[in-house]
């Protein structure tokens, strides 16, 4: 998904003027772009001249760093809020499961959207 680096953003509006949904608004002098609104068809990301417009790949490390730093948080209040170290490393199993959910969703989902682009 798109995002704006902001340190970036001239606030010249092309991409709000481009934007096919009209799903990027100006903010404070920078470009905004409503996720809810946005088709992911990058027609921001072509008409950007300061390459503003950046992937979301690039925010991965961050991202990744992040969820470690929740868990770490979620783990530090169970065992505060729940009594031992036990109820800690009991914490750590439920997120390992749900990241592992989010990635059978994400496998599951990328085999839909090949069955899709095969069929298109």
């Amino acid at each position: 998904m798109p995002w704006i680096a902001e340190d970036k953003c001239t606030g010249c509006g092309i991409c709000i003027e481009k934007c096919p949904v009209y799903a990027i608004s100006m903010e404070d002098e920078k470009a905004k772009i409503n996720m809810a609104e946005c088709i992911r068809c990058g027609v921001c990301h072509d008409v950007c001249n300061q390459q503003a417009v950046r992937h979301d790949g690039e925010k991965v490390p961050e991202i990744i760093e992040d969820n470690i730093e929740m868990t770490k948080r979620f783990m530090e209040e169970c065992e505060k809020h729940l009594g031992n170290a036990n109820e800690r490393r009991k914490c750590l199993e439920r997120m390992i499961k749900y990241f592992n959910k989010e990635k059978l969703i994400a496998e599951k989902t990328l085999e839909g959207l090949e069955r899709l682009k095969q069929a298109v």
